[in-house]
Formats: structure tokens, C-alpha cells, sequence
């Protein structure tokens, strides 16, 4: 999708939108929570001042009636993304397709690594809320609808990037075709000949980590070879670590496979590891193949094949998805999804005969 036209005129500047017949006022919210106008206002803005307790119950009228401000709103002119957790060359990627859009519409783009306040138990919300970007992405996380409400109350557009789980209604997503990339990588492998076919997940409840595996399964049942249910492991966190600590336990089985497909590339130089501690050579004795495409995937020895998430594009796409929320009404695209592609390199080859 190409930047909305005119994204950048109202983003950088503040807008107005009328009460529509029927929405409560600001007013209204602190007549029914029971406080004073200037507390609703604190909450809406994400200022301190504002006792837990109070803040949730304000929070959740706001919520319960889509409150949405419609009073003059002045904008931090920038796009602000939002990570949990900033991980290798990923959010580089993801940065530069952002900024590139950006750019285009004379924003700034600033990014927030929430990993210690959603372990203190903060609400990064309201930090966002202090600042008002022009609209806001975030990448790999998800949130509560008590997030999301107090985004859509301070009238700030939300757009959700390779989301952790189903986005809430409202919130567009964009996507990698990870259920494809998964049936890629099956079918590459059934194609060379393997049949002993390991997969090492990430987190099951991460709807990337569901879709590879499902996409692999698909490809294995179509060529006749279902999944063996003794060469799947799960992982905790899409880690080199992960794909260590599998690699061990799958390498050292009687009946060991002779290719492994992993959630990611880290995990990927898990099995690498791995099979150099059992004395396994890749590709000869042991095919691997990743997710992602990062750039050691190229540099490591033997190169590794893998399925390539176009970040940078992914985030462009995001970018120009909640710049065209910010310039007007809801969009009737909710969902994009960003095409991936099998690399091979050197990592994969035939199994070897006996």
C-alpha cells in the first residue's frame, strides 16, 4: 500500500472531530466515575497525579462506551513503534521501512522498547499518551483492550506489526505469509528426499510460531509423510538457546532426523551447535533450515536456507497503514499480509544414502 495522500497535513497538525449524538463527554465520564473533569483529563493525556484505583475505573468507562476525545488534539509530528524487547537486525529492518514512509511525509520516527515496564507491570499506553505521536506500531506484542482503549480515547491510530496474538477488533494488522514460508521449507526438504523431517517451534501461542509449524505440516501431509510427533519440540522464546537444547535431544535419538526445520535463524545456529558437539556435518549428515533471513544467516558456514521475512517492506506497509487511519476514516483493509521467500544456500542438500 503507498502513503495515503495528504497523510502528512493532518498528522502534523491538530484535528477536530464532533461529538456524534449519544457519546459522553468528558464531563459525563467524571460525573459517572464519581472524580473531578481535570482527573479524566489526566488519564486521557497519560499524567500522573491519578491515584491506581481511580485510574482503572476511569479507564474502564472510557472503554465501556469507546470514548474517543474530540476536542482540538495537538500531535507530536512522528510515528512511534513499539517494541518488546529490540532483537539483532530485525527491528533495524523494521525501522528503516518505517522511516522511509516517514520520510516521505516529513514525520519522525522514534521507537519504545517496553520489555521492563510490562514486567513491572506498567502500562506503556500512557507514556504514548503523554507524548501523542501522530500514530503508533507496534511489533511483536500484544496488548489489553484497556491499551488499546486508551490509544483510541486519546484519538491516536494504532496499527499492530507481526502481532503475538489475534489483533482486537478494530486494530489493523500487517503480517508475513508464515503459513506459505512453512510450506515452503517442507516441501524443499520432501523434494531432496528427506523423509525424517524434525521441527523446532517457537512459542505455540504466538500465531507466527502456529502458522510455520502448520504450514510445514501441510506441506509434509500433501507428499505423503505426516509429522512424527517424536521429532516436534516447542520452544520457549525463539532462541539460539531453543534450538541448542532441541537440537541435542533430537540428534542424540536412535532414529535421529536427517533435517530439521526451525521457528527462526537463532534457533537455526542452535542446531548448528548442536550438531557440531555430536559430530554431525551440515549438509552432509544433517539439513537445517531457518526463518527470517537475518543477515548471518549468509556468513555463517555452511550458509543457511531459510525462509525471508521482508521486514523493511512489512514496515512500510505499516507505516502507510496508520498514517491513512491518522489523515481519515477506518480503513476496509484490516489485514495486510507481506509475501516471504525461500533462500537456499548451503545448509540443505539430499540425505545421505544407509
Amino acid at each position: 500500500m503507498e502513503p495515503a495522500a495528504g497523510a502528512a497535513e493532518p498528522a502534523t497538525g491538530p484535528r477536530r472531530r464532533g461529538r456524534r449524538r449519544g457519546e459522553l463527554t468528558v464531563a459525563a465520564v467524571a460525573r459517572i466515575a464519581g472524580v473531578s473533569a481535570p482527573t479524566v483529563s489526566k488519564v486521557l493525556n497519560g499524567r500522573a497525579g491519578v491515584a491506581p484505583e481511580t485510574r482503572q475505573r476511569v479507564e474502564a468507562l472510557l472503554r465501556e462506551h469507546g470514548y474517543q476525545r474530540p476536542e482540538m488534539v495537538q500531535r507530536t509530528p512522528g510515528i512511534e513503534v513499539v517494541f518488546f524487547g529490540m532483537q539483532n537486525d530485525l527491528a533495524v529492518e523494521i525501522m528503516h521501512g518505517v522511516e522511509q514512509v516517514a520520510a516521505e511525509n516529513k514525520l519522525a520516527v522514534s521507537f519504545l522498547d517496553v520489555m521492563r515496564q510490562i514486567s513491572a507491570g506498567h502500562s506503556w499506553a500512557e507514556s504514548l499518551l503523554a507524548r501523542r505521536p501522530t500514530g503508533v506500531i507496534t511489533v511483536n506484542l500484544g496488548f489489553t483492550p484497556a491499551q488499546q482503549s486508551l490509544l483510541r480515547a486519546g484519538a491516536i491510530p494504532l496499527v499492530a506489526l507481526d502481532p503475538s496474538d489475534q489483533p482486537m477488533r478494530g486494530v489493523p494488522s500487517v503480517v508475513a505469509t508464515n503459513w506459505s514460508g512453512g510450506i515452503d521449507a517442507g516441501r524443499h526438504l520432501l523434494d531432496l528426499g528427506h523423509r525424517r523431517i524434525a521441527v523446532i517451534t517457537g512459542p505455540t501461542e504466538r500465531l507466527a510460531a502456529k502458522a510455520r509449524l502448520e504450514g510445514v505440516r501441510t506441506a509434509l501431509e500433501a507428499g505423503g509423510q505426516a509429522l512424527d510427533a517424536r521429532l516436534l519440540r516447542s520452544g520457549l522464546s525463539f532462541s539460539f538457546e531453543d534450538g541448542l537444547n532441541h537440537g541435542r535431544e533430537l540428534l542424540r535419538l536412535a532414529d535421529r532426523p536427517t533435517a530439521v526445520v526451525c521457528g527462526n535463524d537463532l534457533q537455526a545456529f542452535g542446531v548448528y551447535e548442536a550438531a557440531r558437539q555430536v559430530g554431525l556435518r551440515i549438509p552432509d549428515e544433517l539439513s537445517v533450515i531457518g526463518f527470517d533471513d537475518i543477515a548471518h544467516a549468509q556468513w555463517c558456514g555452511p550458509a543457511l536456507t531459510t525462509v525471508r521475512q521482508p521486514f523493511a517492506e512489512m514496515g512500510a506497509k505499516a507505516a502507510s497503514l496508520v498514517l491513512a487511519l491518522a489523515a481519515g476514516p477506518p480503513l476496509p483493509q484490516t489485514r495486510a499480509e507481506v509475501e516471504t521467500t525461500l533462500i537456499v544456500r548451503d545448509s540443505t542438500a539430499p540425505p545421505t544414502v544407509g
